[in-house]
């Protein structure tokens, strides 16, 4: 890609996750515990829920996103970008945005989600003993909601692969062969585990897996069990107060 070319995607970029973060608006929070003044540190750390914006993971873990996927492209690891639990498609839109500035074609963006908030505790999973997520009609965003979102950015394409439904009917048998980037979001014991389970073998060497809710006890009890089961050693890299990833090594 020639210097200029660079310049122009990079321009692009920021702008795109200016947008899909809020901070190009100043957008508000919609939550119980931010007060309803747009506050732009809660925003760069994702510590808010926003009343408009299509992600609240906030400016910090966008930019590692941003980071992970350009990395899978300039490096040439192979595979697909995806992410489990998507809310309104910002990260997924991100993502999509990404491949389309550097003129990638051949991969393709997984969203997946139930499309009607998160699943009630299972008692298969003691660690979600107690979850009250799937109260918080704040996170049940319909397929509908999320497709006009990418529209609205000009991104809604066949590159753009929607698995709707709970993880444990859909990802075991998604039709994705490799993934560069694996984003998982479920908050939750069960809907961690079951996405590693179901995905993490499919992750190309060199890709990066990102957990976003690892600052939550069920979350990280999930992603401690899977990876002290399979002997993954690879270190977990902070990226803010809340998420962490890791790069597959083999």
């Amino acid at each position: 890609m020639k210097k200029s070319d660079r310049r122009l995607a990079n321009r692009y970029l920021n702008l795109l996750e200016a947008a899909l973060v809020g901070t190009l608006y100043g957008d508000p929070p919609n939550d119980t515990w931010s007060g309803k003044q747009y506050d732009a540190r809660a925003r760069a750390l994702g510590h808010d829920w926003p009343s408009l914006a299509q992600t609240m993971i906030g400016t910090m873990r966008m930019r590692n996103l941003r980071h992970l996927c350009e990395e899978a492209i300039f490096n040439e690891i192979p595979g697909d970008f995806v992410e489990t639990g998507v809310w309104r498609g910002g990260a997924c839109i991100y993502m999509r945005g990404i491949l389309n500035a550097y003129g990638e074609t051949g991969r393709r963006v997984f969203a997946a989600d139930s499309f009607k908030g998160l699943p009630p505790p299972d008692a298969e999973f003691p660690a979600d003993a107690g979850d009250t997520l799937h109260t918080r009609n704040q996170l049940a965003v319909s397929r509908a909601e999320v497709e006009e979102n990418f529209r609205r950015y000009g991104l809604l394409d066949d590159k753009v692969v929607f698995l709707e439904g709970w993880f444990k009917d859909t990802l075991p048998n998604a039709p994705i062969d490799k993934i560069a980037v694996l984003r998982l979001d479920g908050d939750m014991y069960e809907s961690t585990i079951q996405a590693l389970d179901s995905l993490y073998h499919k992750v190309s060497p060199g890709g990066a897996v990102i957990i976003d809710d690892y600052l939550l006890k069920a979350c990280a009890e999930a992603v401690t069990d899977f990876r002290d089961k399979h002997g993954i050693v690879a270190p977990l890299i902070p990226i803010d107060t809340y998420a962490v990833w890791w790069r597959r090594d083999r």
